[in-house]
């Protein structure tokens, strides 16, 4: 959700001069917008992608396959985790062990690829805010919310594939059969009763 924020937001970077105090700018991946102060926001989508920086496109084509890449690893989490679908056989852990595995190596290249954009746009922004041959009369991009939101999506992604690698690491066959075992206990065995302990009525 936070990556798919990030992507949709506009305020990818910001710019307010002092000559008009009551507009900022802002700069996404889809469209430029102009916010005053009234609350009146105008926006602007791209005509073409190919007539974008270098920057926005890497951004942008990145950012939509940190998108398919986490909504992967989210489906084959889902179905690894053992209290969607109980332990009943014990080919079924081999199963689930695989697709948590594959969960979250997924989970660890969505982050990956979430951080890169973000963090190369936030790089050239710092390079181009300090660049000397540029005078300080010129407004400057600074940094927006979808980058701060991007970053924290990348951690996001990094710390659910963290933990789904982690217990797959530590996860045992045997707590599986043990549950197995106590479900099938449970469900086979019912109290007798013996004969003596019936009461018949005439």
């Amino acid at each position: 959700l936070c990556s798919l924020v990030t992507l949709m937001m506009p305020q990818w970077l910001t710019l307010s001069t002092e000559l008009l105090p009551t507009e900022n700018f802002q700069l996404g991946l889809w469209e430029t917008c102009v916010v005053q102060d009234l609350g009146v926001t105008e926006c602007l989508p791209y005509n073409t992608l190919l007539g974008l920086p270098a920057d926005i496109r890497l951004a942008r084509i990145l950012m939509c396959t940190t998108l398919a890449t986490g909504l992967m690893g989210l489906l084959f989490a889902i179905p690894g985790i053992n209290l969607v679908n109980g332990c009943r056989r014990t080919e079924s852990f081999k199963v689930k062990r695989t697709l948590k595995m594959l969960g979250g190596i997924l989970s660890i290249v969505a982050g990956v690829l979430g951080l890169v954009p973000v963090s190369y746009v936030a790089h050239l922004t710092v390079l181009r805010f300090f660049d000397e041959s540029v005078p300080r009369v010129v407004p400057r991009w600074e940094f927006g919310d979808a980058l701060f939101l991007g970053w924290t999506a990348g951690c996001l992604h990094l710390a659910a594939g963290s933990l789904l690698l982690t217990s797959c690491l530590f996860l045992q066959d045997e707590t599986c059969l043990h549950q197995s075992i106590a479900l099938n206990r449970t469900h086979t065995t019912r109290p007798e009763r013996s004969p003596r302990g019936r009461t018949e009525y005439v």
